[in-house]
């Protein structure tokens, strides 16, 4: 591929006047991410759940960005003309900057732009984290029964309000008025997770798959349930189950790695598994690439402080990936 690559002459007077709101300390990238990001957030609040595949949504959340990207890109070439300014040459009077805008979106300079707004999201932008959440949301998995839908819509209105007592007491409401529920079983399982009742978290998980045995929500969910009660194995065990009705899911890298990582304290396994989420959640375009990245930072420091900083280069390297 032929890499395309725009450049731009600006005088000086142009820059000034262009950036003429810009703070006294200079030019403020933070100020322009937030902006863009803020903007990406409002297109990812719109885009539509029910019914889609898991990568098609994505496929959108990355569309939001990918609007924002390039004009971060092209914001953060101008925002570096200042600090050029003392070197520039002078044409008829002026000093003049050179500065190369890489369209090609493969270049180091969109994917930067590209994931400093991807990280801001992941940090301040409530629908892009939780597309996981709501991804791939069925109508098969809701109930027609108005009554139970009715106690369904209580319970989510009392888990928004962190009131896991009540909810739970819906959602019970809600799968006794139709015992198919799909989805109220799955809120039972986090709503009593969320309140400590974790054995009729794993219960309420069951069910759901009895009813769906490929309910992906369950099946997520019931590693982290045996993480809470500390039975390791067994949410690896259960992270296994999920990647035999989904192969290849970065949840199952992701969760598994965590489980090494941050409960096992195997520093090697755990790398290993989050590389491989990390390289998938890249494929996908996936914003959750973010939480892979910052899991591999904090491995690397612990790594580092053992002295195995070669080590962690070289399972970076058996899975493709430089270390820099």
């Amino acid at each position: 591929m032929i890499k395309k690559r725009i450049t731009i002459l600006i005088p000086i007077l142009l820059f000034s006047l262009t950036f003429g709101q810009k703070n006294k300390n200079g030019f403020n990238k933070e100020k322009l991410i937030q902006e863009l990001s803020d903007n990406a957030c409002k297109c990812s609040d719109s885009i539509h759940l029910l019914n889609r595949s898991k990568d098609d949504i994505l496929k959108d959340v990355h569309s939001c960005i990918d609007k924002q990207a390039g004009a971060l890109q092209m914001g953060s070439l101008l925002g570096s003309a200042e600090a050029l300014e003392k070197d520039a040459p002078v044409v008829n009077g002026k000093k003049q900057i050179n500065l190369t805008l890489n369209t090609d979106k493969n270049s180091q300079q969109y994917i930067d732009s590209y994931n400093e707004i991807e990280r801001y999201l992941m940090r301040n932008c409530t629908s892009v984290k939780n597309i996981a959440i709501v991804s791939e949301t069925r109508d098969e998995g809701f109930s027609n029964d108005k009554e139970a839908m009715s106690f369904y819509h209580q319970g989510q209105e009392f888990a928004d309000k962190e009131n896991w007592k009540e909810a739970i007491n819906s959602f019970e409401k809600a799968v006794k008025k139709d015992p198919k529920f799909i989805y109220a079983w799955d809120a039972l399982g986090i709503n009593y997770r969320r309140a400590n009742e974790l054995d009729k978290a794993i219960s309420a998980y069951k069910k759901s798959l009895e009813l769906d045995p490929k309910g992906k929500m369950a099946l997520q969910n019931i590693p982290i349930v045996y993480i809470y009660k500390k039975e390791f194995q067994k949410a690896i065990d259960s992270y296994m189950e999920l990647d035999k009705v989904y192969p290849g899911d970065p949840e199952v890298y992701y969760g598994t790695g965590n489980v090494y990582f941050n409960a096992l304290k195997d520093d090697e396994k755990g790398l290993d598994y989050i590389c491989k989420a990390y390289r998938i959640y890249t494929d996908q375009k996936s914003p959750y690439r973010t939480d892979a990245e910052t899991l591999m930072g904090s491995i690397y420091k612990s790594m580092k402080d053992k002295g195995k900083t070669e080590k962690f280069k070289e399972i970076l390297k058996k899975n493709n990936m430089n270390f820099e």
